[in-house]
This record gives C-alpha cells, sequence and structure tokens, in this order.
C-alpha cells in the first residue's frame, strides 16, 4: 500500500513537473526580462541583476503553478487539452506496470461514485500516448497557443495593481492560454450617465474625452504586458459596430449595462456586433494578446462609447459564430487554412468585487454556481448591492456568454487580489475547494478573496413517485455509469415501495436515489413513521461524458438539501419538487465496495465509516458511510435524545442495509 502511495505522488510530482517546465521555458523568460528591462529603464543594469530578476520571475511562476496543488490526472488532462504535452513518452514515468492512479473523484474515463464498486477504467484512455511533435512546416503554420480566455478587467485598478493582473495574463500565456481582454472602468459607466442629461455641445467634449481615456488606459495596459514579456496588441477601434446607429446619435454613449442584470437574450443587446475577427484572430496567431476597448463604429464610422458588458456579449457571440463557420463574421475568411481555434475555453471577470457572496457561507463567495439552478434563486435573495453592485450584472454577462459557448467552457470571477487563483483554475479547472465539502472543512480565514466557478450546468428536479420517473432514462445512466446491466424489474419493485426520492440533473445525467429501508431482522414491529425509517443513498450516478464539469458537486449538495441539511437556512433551493429547506433532516448512510476507489471521495464527504462483512458469496466487503443530520440541536429538541450515532444504532445500520439485495444481473 504505501509503495502504492508513492508511485502515485511520484507520477503527480512528474505531471506537475512538466507543467512548470513547459510554462517557464527559458526563451519565454528571457523574453520577459528584457521587457522589464525596457519598461523599467534596466539598459545599465549588470548581467547579474539581469540574472537575478529573470530567476525571480522563474520563481513566482514556478510558486503559482504549485500552489494549484494540481492532482496527477488534473495534470495529464491540462497538458493534453492545452498542447503542452512533452514530445517524448520517456518525459513521464510509465504507468502501465504500475496499475491505475489512486483517484480523486470526479474521474474522466474512470470509476464513478455510486453506492457500488465498479471497475471499468479504459487503459487506452489512461495510457494514451504523448502526441508526437508536429513537423517544423506545420508547426510553422499552426498557432503556438491553442486556446483562448474571453477576459473583462473591470477597473478601476492602481498602477500596482494592474501590473499584478498582467503577470497573471502572461503567465496564463505561458501555461498555452492566450486571453482577449476587454478593458473596463466602473468611472466610464458613471460618466455616461452624466453625458446624457447634457447639451449637444458639452456631450461632444466629454464623449471625446472619455473615449480618449478609453484608449489611453487601453494602450497603459498594453504597456504592462509587454513590460512582463507578453507580446500584446491594443485593437483600439475596428473591432465592434453598432448595427443601424444614425449620426445624430454619434454623441451620445449607448446605454451602460454595468450594473444592469438584464436577461442574456433582452434584445435591446443585439444592436452591438463584432464586424470582423481579423485583428483578433491575427493577433492570436502571431502569439499577441489583443487588449479591446469597448469602443464601436457606426454605420457612419464615427466612435461610440458603448458597455463593456455589451462589448463582451458581442465578442463572445462573434467568437461562437467564428467556431461554427457560421456568419458574415467567418464567411470572408474561409480562405484561411490552419485557421486558430478563437472559441473561448474560459470567461474571466476580473474585479475589486471578487467573487459572488453565498448566504450559505457569510456572506463569503460562492465556490461554484450552477446557473441552470441557480440564477433566478441568486437574483432574487442578494442583498449585497452596496458592497458588490456589480454581481448580479457580471452574473447575467456570464450567463449571456456561457449560453453561445460549448458546455464545456466555464467561467471565473476573480479579485485582483488573488491573480494566481486564476492559474489554479487553468490547471485545475475546479474551485479553490469542492462545493460539496461540508463547511467546517473549509478554510474560514482570508476566503474573501477566493473566486466564484460559473457553469452553464443543469437543472436539478426531484420526483417523489415512481410514477414521475422515466424508468427508461434513468436505467441508461445507472448501466453507463455502472458499466453493468440492470436487473430492472425487481429494481424498480423496491422502489415502489420504498422509494423516498430520486434527485435528477439535467435529463437524468446523473441521479441520486434515496429509499426508506428498516431492520427487517430485529423482530421488532415496523410503525412506518418516517423518523423510523432510516435514508439510504441506493444510488448515486453521473454519465462518464459528465465527469469533471461539476455536476457531481452540484448534485451532491442536492442531495444534502434534501435528507441531511434539510432545516436548515443554507438549504433553501429552487430545485423543482425539492422540499426548499422545509422539514427535518435525517441521517443519510449508504454502503460502498471496501476496496472502490471513490471511498475517498466518500469519507471526504461524511461524518464517519465502518466496515460491514461481505454479502454471502462475494470475497469483498462493503464500508458503510453516514452523513449524520446537520440540524442537531433541533432534533435534540424534537426528540429528546442525549446520544446519537451509538452502537446500537451502527448495527441497526448494517443489518440493514447489509440485507438488500444487489439489482445487477
Amino acid at each position: 500500500m504505501a509503495s502504492s502511495t508513492a508511485r502515485g505522488m511520484g507520477r503527480r510530482a512528474a505531471c506537475t513537473c512538466n507543467i512548470v517546465l513547459n510554462a517557464a521555458r527559458p526563451s519565454t523568460l528571457h523574453q520577459a526580462v528584457a521587457g522589464a528591462r525596457n519598461y523599467h529603464g534596466w539598459g545599465d543594469r549588470n548581467d547579474v541583476d539581469v540574472r537575478q530578476a529573470e530567476k525571480d520571475m522563474q520563481r513566482d511562476l514556478i510558486l503559482s503553478v504549485l500552489e494549484a496543488h494540481p492532482s496527477a490526472r488534473d495534470s495529464r488532462v491540462y497538458l493534453k487539452n492545452f498542447g503542452l504535452t512533452p514530445t517524448s513518452t520517456d518525459t513521464l514515468p510509465s504507468t502501465a506496470a504500475e496499475g491505475p492512479d489512486p483517484p480523486a473523484f470526479p474521474l474522466s474515463g474512470g470509476s464513478t461514485p455510486t453506492t457500488a464498486f465498479i471497475e471499468r477504467t479504459s487503459k487506452a484512455a489512461e495510457d494514451e500516448p504523448a502526441t508526437a511533435k508536429t513537423p517544423l512546416a506545420e508547426e510553422l503554420m499552426m498557432p503556438t497557443n491553442s486556446h483562448t480566455a474571453l477576459v473583462k478587467i473591470q477597473g478601476p485598478f492602481t498602477d500596482r495593481q494592474l501590473e499584478s493582473i498582467a503577470e497573471g495574463m502572461v503567465y496564463l500565456k505561458k501555461l498555452g492560454l492566450v486571453s482577449i481582454i476587454v478593458m473596463d472602468n466602473e468611472n466610464w459607466a458613471k460618466e455616461e450617465d452624466e453625458i446624457v442629461g447634457l447639451s449637444e455641445d458639452e456631450r461632444k467634449v466629454r464623449i471625446i474625452k472619455l473615449r480618449e481615456r478609453m484608449k489611453a488606459e487601453t494602450l497603459k495596459f498594453t504597456d504592462l504586458l509587454e513590460a512582463k514579456g507578453g507580446e500584446a496588441r491594443p485593437l483600439l477601434e475596428g473591432v465592434l459596430c453598432v448595427r443601424g446607429a444614425e449620426f445624430e446619435d454619434t454623441w451620445a454613449p449607448i446605454a451602460s449595462t454595468s450594473t444592469s442584470s438584464l436577461p442574456f437574450d433582452d434584445p435591446s443587446k443585439k444592436d452591438l456586433f463584432v464586424d470582423s475577427l481579423s485583428g483578433i484572430r491575427d493577433a492570436i496567431r502571431r502569439g499577441e494578446i489583443p487588449v479591446i476597448p469597448p469602443i464601436a463604429l457606426d454605420a457612419a464610422c464615427f466612435s461610440l462609447c458603448v458597455s463593456a458588458n455589451d462589448a463582451m456579449r458581442a465578442i463572445s457571440s462573434g467568437l461562437a459564430d467564428h467556431a461554427r463557420r457560421a456568419g458574415l463574421r467567418y464567411d470572408s475568411d474561409m480562405h484561411l487554412r490552419n485557421d486558430v481555434d478563437l472559441t473561448p475555453v474560459r470567461l474571466m471577470i476580473i474585479n475589486r468585487e471578487g467573487g459572488i457572496p453565498s448566504p450559505a457561507r457569510g456572506g463569503n463567495p460562492h465556490l461554484s454556481i450552477n446557473l441552470a439552478a441557480e440564477f433566478e434563486h441568486i437574483n432574487s435573495t442578494f442583498v449585497w448591492q452596496e458592497t458588490h453592485p456589480t454581481s448580479l450584472a457580471n452574473l447575467a454577462l456570464i450567463r449571456s456568454c456561457l449560453a453561445e459557448l460549448p458546455r464545456t467552457a466555464s467561467a471565473v470571477l476573480v479579485s485582483h487580489r488573488s491573480p494566481r487563483s486564476l492559474i489554479a483554475n487553468l490547471i485545475t479547472n475546479k474551485p479553490a475547494y469542492s462545493p460539496s465539502l461540508h463547511h467546517s472543512l473549509l478554510p474560514l480565514e482570508n476566503v474573501q478573496h477566493q473566486p466564484t466557478i460559473v457553469r452553464r450546468g443543469l437543472p436539478i428536479r426531484v420526483y417523489r413517485s415512481m410514477d414521475e420517473v422515466d424508468k427508461a432514462k434513468l436505467t441508461t445512466v445507472l448501466e453507463a455509469s455502472f458499466g453493468r446491466t440492470l436487473d430492472a424489474e425487481p429494481f424498480y419493485k423496491r422502489l415502489e415501495e420504498d422509494l423516498d426520492f430520486i434527485i435528477t440533473a439535467g435529463d437524468y445525467q446523473g441521479v441520486a436515489i434515496v429509499t426508506n429501508e428498516y431492520d427487517r431482522s430485529s423482530g421488532k414491529p415496523f410503525t412506518g413513521k418516517r423518523e423510523d425509517k432510516i435514508a439510504y443513498l441506493d444510488k448515486f450516478a453521473v454519465l462518464p461524458s459528465l465527469q469533471g464539469d461539476g455536476t457531481v458537486d452540484f448534485l451532491w449538495g442536492a442531495l444534502r438539501d434534501e435528507s441531511f441539511g434539510l432545516g436548515l437556512l443554507d438549504a433553501l433551493n429552487p430545485n423543482i419538487g425539492g422540499l426548499q429547506g422545509r422539514g427535518e433532516g435525517r441521517d443519510l448512510v449508504w454502503r460502498s465496495r471496501s476496496n472502490n476507489p471513490v471511498n475517498k471521495w466518500y469519507w471526504e464527504r461524511s461524518n464517519g465509516f465502518f466496515k460491514i462483512p461481505p454479502p454471502q458469496g462475494s470475497q469483498v466487503g462493503f464500508a458503510l458511510f453516514w452523513c449524520e443530520a446537520e440540524d442537531r440541536i433541533g432534533l435534540f429538541r424534537r426528540r429528546g435524545e442525549e446520544e446519537l450515532g451509538t452502537v446500537e444504532q451502527l448495527s441497526e445500520w448494517s443489518d440493514a442495509i447489509g440485507a438488500i439485495p444487489s439489482c445487477w444481473t
């Protein structure tokens, strides 16, 4: 066991080192230091200072990568997705003879967390050889950075803060993600509101000054990127256009939505569009970071000041059209071969507010948000307008942008005080801490600047009768997740009698099945009262294609709200068919094969476990896990009990759960 753990740690270290080595390439670091010399006036410094600065930048990047704590699987997925896979299979130690890695859920291509053990890891996927290096001629024609992020930098920021943000953007580029940056400043929106009420002559003067400030800040940030070693290109005009704008409207700014949470499909937001992606595409092909101010041209080629949020929506839509090879934005570029993929894999909003506040975390940021299930609820319960005035507008912006992008795209809202968290998100594509962990396991200090990860997600629904359940779809997800054939007739007959509820994510892409059980071997009469029943997590499954996209955390959160977390204020949710926090929490119990690799994930989310004997005819026993009802004070008051989780109770659970028959053929 110790040697296996050591091998797993060795593979994790090797993969992490490959990320660092690919990121901290000498040519890039030399370029960064050269830019820093030019920006800070280092021309007369000696070589010792230059080498020291180079070492400092390399050390900072390495520390940023290591602080992400990527698992071996996270590292391999990152290296594969961002084109930094080592050119030789000798770079990474072979895992073929050492067996699979100790997995940390969610797994891609491996076991799915369920209440029974499965071993369905695809060796072809796990041991996929590293991609061979592209021939020189083809490599010269292909872009160095194959993935992009759409980033809004929402000031105002001090020079030091902008420098820190620029450094983070350059680090992301070194790690394979080139940013398309849209500049924003909250003061611009305030000035636009003031300009609307002025006379025409005054509006002209103020608008010209505002445009110049927008361009000046764009050029300033471009210079900072260059100083940090990242080639950048300001695209001051020509990217955005306004449809149908008249000449007399030139001096009136487009209404700002920086503090508005209008629906993403609001028709008034369709007037702004991307006229051409040639500037962005050419910059990406040349390894440059495009920096764009929120300035658009009208039908008479006059410049208009527009909302940065609307600019983000328009650019996102244009990039999505480019990915689909559709629309006028792409038709003129069809002659290009080996075109770069401009589809953003990340949306990033960097501001002073940070993540979206969560009532469940006492106002600290949400770790992760499922837009499909939580958007309306967050908008209706938000009470932080004074401290986070743009949070809802940014959430609406993310919703509209992600709606046009592939489901695998995600967004992050982050404070300028934690730029390194962007590196962690890029490498792991996960929140800083799993949102399905109990709140007591999360840190209590320095959490106000943690980023919020936002995904399109899936709607969550709760069923309490088998008459409402689509059995065919339920069978499909269970068999796909477990990799086994369901003995459907006796399984559904048992659910007809004992079902408590079924939670589904989306169209049965994920399910959690909870039944009511009792110890039939005790000889005691069963009263039928809810408090005498054992809440048993019979099945917990997610389609393999959705592993790693946050679905499992969203599903576990809904499970907690309907069972052991019920009765608490933070169990309020808008899930269709759910109890919405009203009721009494119950201890939740489930079993898993003792050699199930997902047991570590279960253990982190449970209050405890103990081993029970294997069923007749089997050589492998079970581990019985449980989560205690979190409203303990209310439970004591209602039941008058002094102690729960006694040996007698554990024995009762063991006997009742151990008697449940297998549902597989």
